[in-house]
């Protein structure tokens, strides 16, 4: 079987390689660009064939789409990252959803039809209500930045191109989802980063935050890959579905957990930098129709995810 891997370069995408590499008969290709930081896959290169392509340019992907003929792509390139959607909107939707536009006109010019997962997100969701908790796939939308507009764009893209052309797109709605590589723009990471910074000496013992009271539903990314290749082996064409955990973390909390695994005496400092125009105050999953349709279960408890986020800053920095 050969799969494609869209954003092979990032963090999730590097966890996913890893994933369908321990897997036997499945050959890996990853999707890259030129100037695309490699670190998170150094350790596989020799492993997996790489396809130089910039997603925005039709050709590219198609040139990409004939040498590879993939039978299961799995979308993950975008740009990810909520606050840089404010200073970049228009580089955001035109990356997220033209990117995927080209993906799907080089599949149906090929003539071929892989299974294609589609890489959604909860921020799609935004606005959420406590009496709409937990969000089931059918709950309202209404974003709260360019980013969640740009996924909203995908998802619907991506029923538009089934409904269509029938093309076997599985959309997936991943909840917050983290781990070692993450990157440091991201809560969590940027917490046991300088926690990691502040153990080597390299900083003061001051943690600077944001909103510590938003409250997310978090799943290690390891289970979060295998939820992606069950997509793609259990779940219906044109359908959507919410992987998630079901359980809620504060802020505030993910930020005391990493301190106590430290044993240090730092102080908390809000920085206005890393507040958000508009932040998502609740996003929990409710993952039913996932769960029954592969009997996947989150395996990893977040507790763990965290530890080994903080031990991979701490070998790093």
């Amino acid at each position: 079987m050969k799969a494609l891997i869209t954003g092979i370069t990032g963090f999730v995408g590097s966890h996913l390689a890893e994933y369908l590499l321990e897997m036997k008969g499945v050959e890996v290709s990853g999707i890259e660009r030129w100037r695309s930081k490699t670190e998170n896959i150094d350790h596989l290169k020799k492993k997996i064939n790489f396809i130089e392509c910039d997603m925005r340019d039709a050709s590219s992907m198609e040139k990409a789409i004939k040498s590879i003929k993939p039978d299961k792509i799995f979308h993950l390139a975008a740009q990810s990252f909520v606050p840089t959607s404010w200073h970049a909107p228009a580089e955001t939707l035109s990356t997220n959803i033209i990117g995927q536009l080209n993906l799907f006109g080089a599949v149906r010019e090929t003539g071929m039809n892989p299974w294609i997962q589609i890489a959604g997100s909860s921020e799609e969701y935004g606005m959420v209500y406590e009496n709409e908790l937990p969000i089931k796939e059918t709950n309202p939308f209404r974003p709260l930045s360019p980013y969640a507009v740009s996924k909203i764009g995908q998802d619907f893209l991506a029923y538009q191109y089934w409904a269509s052309y029938k093309l076997k797109v599985v959309r997936t709605r991943g909840f917050n989802h983290t781990g070692p590589r993450r990157g440091d723009v991201f809560v969590e990471s940027t917490f046991a980063k300088q926690i990691a910074e502040i153990e080597k000496g390299k900083k003061e013992p001051v943690v600077y935050v944001g909103n510590l009271e938003a409250r997310r539903d978090y799943t290690d990314v390891r289970d979060m890959v295998r939820a992606y290749w069950l997509a793609t082996e259990k779940c219906e064409p044109g359908e959507v579905y919410n992987i998630c955990t079901g359980n809620v973390w504060k802020v505030q909390n993910i930020l005391d957990y990493l301190i106590s695994l430290s044993k240090l005496k730092v102080t908390v400092k809000q920085d206005p930098a890393r507040m958000r125009p508009s932040d998502v105050p609740v996003l929990v999953g409710d993952n039913s129709k996932f769960v029954k349709a592969t009997g996947w279960k989150p395996e990893i408890p977040f507790e763990q995810t965290l530890t080994d986020l903080l031990n991979y800053w701490r070998e790093r920095v």
